[in-house]
């Protein structure tokens, strides 16, 4: 009897080994400080859109502002997320903090632009708090795969 739990056990921890050696290394996420945060209405061509899945009008803007990623690697995907809203306290993006994503950031200081779209009926000037991003030093697969 002692010697089938000890082989058991010994088979657990080899097994348990294993997956640790084969196991894909994770990357850590990497936070972003967002700065210099403004807005614009988008070019012309943009305008006049409907918001999804609504009958409403939407005004498209760009928030643009400087990204600082302290790391030495470039990070990819960086989630955006913040609060907008209304000259009247009410949020522009109703449920969700997320408002988009920045494709690439270098190591440093860099420029990025995020387009949203508000509702047409909604009173500038826009608020925009508590903005920041974070990503992975490689490109995340849609698929969860490698």
């Amino acid at each position: 009897m002692k010697f089938q739990t000890l082989t058991v056990i010994a088979f657990s921890f080899l097994f348990w080994m294993m997956g640790m050696l084969i196991s894909p290394s994770a990357h850590a996420m990497t936070e972003i400080e967002l700065s210099d945060l403004s807005y614009e209405k988008c070019p012309e061509e943009y305008q006049g859109g409907v918001m999804s899945g609504s009958t409403q009008t939407a005004v498209c803007y760009l928030i643009t502002g400087e990204a600082t990623n302290p790391s030495d690697e470039t990070i990819y995907d960086a989630d955006v997320y913040g609060r907008i809203y209304d000259a009247n306290g009410n949020p522009v993006i109703q449920n969700r903090t997320r408002v988009g994503s920045i494709t690439e950031v270098p190591p440093g200081v860099s420029d990025f632009s995020i387009q949203i779209s508000v509702p047409a009926n909604q009173p500038t000037p826009l608020r925009l708090e508590q903005f920041k991003a974070s990503g992975f030093p490689s490109r995340v697969s849609p698929r969860g795969g490698f």
